[in-house]
């Protein structure tokens, strides 16, 4: 009884343990208040250009100011091949109806580097998760602000002014901006298998799937990063947290095969019926005018 009691504990020990590791923090890639240590730095993160800290709040990286770039990059780069990144953020500013320009989520192998996307480099390789705020095109078919992902290969662009329409992997429409509660995000990838996005933005608490793309394969080595510009509208673009944790793999899902559209016989058989039994009342009239004609010419002669 005793030896059937201790398989019994062993085992759910066993279960417990790989319960326990199903998911596994990364100090490497999360950060929380208060953000840097006494000698004002991060051990985990660098943090840059217009970036302000306030250590009982929120990583700045834009202030209602014109022309403002801000980073927050990691300095090691994430090589766990299925993992869930959770942020905490908050954009906000003036109101009306002209704000700007946005912010991004970075996976890529460059890092630190300021340029023209959300203050970030052009033509990255990895993907970049859009939170655009500002309409530059005028022409969408949907509403703003607008969640946008790109996959880059190291060479493609993307293009400002029709706000990464021509580049876009997918995206949603989502008004995460100057909300009551917190707006948090998550990304979870599986490698060689699906990437979800995900957000908190209509209801406190309440994820809602924004997009999720099938066989999505990021490059081996991508660091983490966040930034965010403005331009002649601005906003007050916050990261309040991140965590970052390491999954283990789950079965590749499956597409399921779009089942074979059946195709209506079309109305092209009905009146190939009526054609045909014209046809044939036609002939049946010929042959009749034939026999009467064939009839009266018998009885003119026996006349």
């Amino acid at each position: 009884m005793r030896s059937m009691l201790a398989v019994i504990l062993g085992t759910l020990s066993v279960v417990a343990s790989a319960a326990a590791q199903a998911s596994v923090p990364l100090r490497t890639h999360s950060i929380s208040m208060p953000y840097i240590d006494d000698e004002l730095q991060n051990r985990w993160f660098d943090f840059g250009g217009d970036t302000l800290i306030n250590t009982n709040r929120q990583i700045r990286l834009t202030s209602t100011r014109q022309s403002q770039q801000g980073y927050l990059w990691s300095r090691l780069p994430l090589t766990a091949s299925n993992f869930e990144i959770e942020f905490e953020f908050n954009v906000e500013g003036q109101s009306g109806h002209l704000y700007g320009d946005g912010m991004a989520l970075w996976l890529t192998k460059q890092r630190s580097t300021p340029g023209p996307v959300f203050g970030s480099v052009d033509q990255f390789e990895g993907l970049g998760v859009f939170f655009d705020t500002y309409d530059n095109e005028r022409a969408h078919r949907h509403t703003f602000p607008y969640i946008s992902a790109m996959l880059g290969d190291g060479m493609k662009s993307y293009e400002n002014d029709k706000d990464g329409r021509t580049t876009e992997l997918a995206g949603c429409e989502a008004n995460f901006r100057s909300k009551s509660f917190p707006t948090k995000a998550r990304l979870t990838y599986y490698k060689n298998n699906y990437l979800q996005f995900q957000m908190i933005w209509r209801e406190e608490d309440e994820w809602s799937e924004c997009f999720k793309v099938n066989d999505v394969k990021l490059p081996e080595q991508i660091y983490l990063g966040f930034t965010a510009h403005t331009g002649e509208v601005t906003d007050n673009h916050d990261i309040i947290g991140v965590t970052t944790k390491t999954l283990i793999a789950k079965p590749k899902e499956h597409v399921p095969a779009q089942p074979a559209v059946k195709t209506k016989k079309s109305s092209g058989g009905f009146f190939s019926f009526i054609f045909k039994l014209l046809v044939a009342g036609a002939l049946v009239g010929v042959l009749f005018v034939a026999y009467r004609m064939y009839d009266n010419n018998n009885r003119m002669k026996n006349f």
